[in-house]
């Protein structure tokens, strides 16, 4: 795992974020900022053959209440790309500590990603959240072996991307 003055050294070269902001290191990872857009699914049943409808909210300054039982995806702030490297994705300890549950099955990239990271919030209790806040955290792993950089159906994101795996059924 890079310790996060190796984060700040590959930048630009294996690591790229737009926007980087040297306050967001840490000691082994890169804290990534909340956009104020969250997407809710409509239906009360998802079915994964399907793309399932959604419907787009956006956070005011003055922030939003997440309630339980509900899943939000929303995306990061910041645009990563990563060679050579596998980037992972995971919440943020005080926000857990919270009952705020931030990509519970959907830490891992791979390598040669490109795009925003979509979030997938769930909560235990109502939580008020706010736009460009410190949501997540960026962590990067040597790759062993010949890379083949990923070509999958999320790269390249600008924004949230809710759940494409009714393309695998095409």
């Amino acid at each position: 795992m890079l310790t996060g003055k190796e984060i700040k050294k590959r930048l630009n070269k294996d690591i790229i974020i737009i926007p980087f902001d040297d306050s967001q290191i840490n000691p082994n990872s890169y804290n990534v900022r909340l956009s104020n857009e969250l997407y809710i699914y409509e239906e009360d049943t998802l079915d994964v053959k399907i793309e399932n409808k959604v419907t787009k909210i956006i956070i005011p300054e003055e922030g939003l209440v997440l309630l339980p039982n509900i899943l939000y995806v929303g995306h990061t702030v910041e645009y990563t790309e990563t060679y050579n490297l596998v980037p992972m994705i995971d919440g943020r300890s005080s926000l857990g500590r919270l009952g705020l549950f931030t990509n519970a099955s959907a830490g891992f990239g791979d390598v040669g990603f490109k795009g925003v990271w979509s979030i997938q919030l769930t909560c235990i209790k109502p939580i008020r959240v706010y736009p460009n806040m410190k949501i997540a955290q960026l962590y990067y792993e040597e790759v062993i072996g010949e890379v083949d950089n990923y070509s999958g159906k999320y790269l390249n994101s600008k924004s949230e991307v809710t759940s494409l795996i009714h393309k695998d059924f095409e």
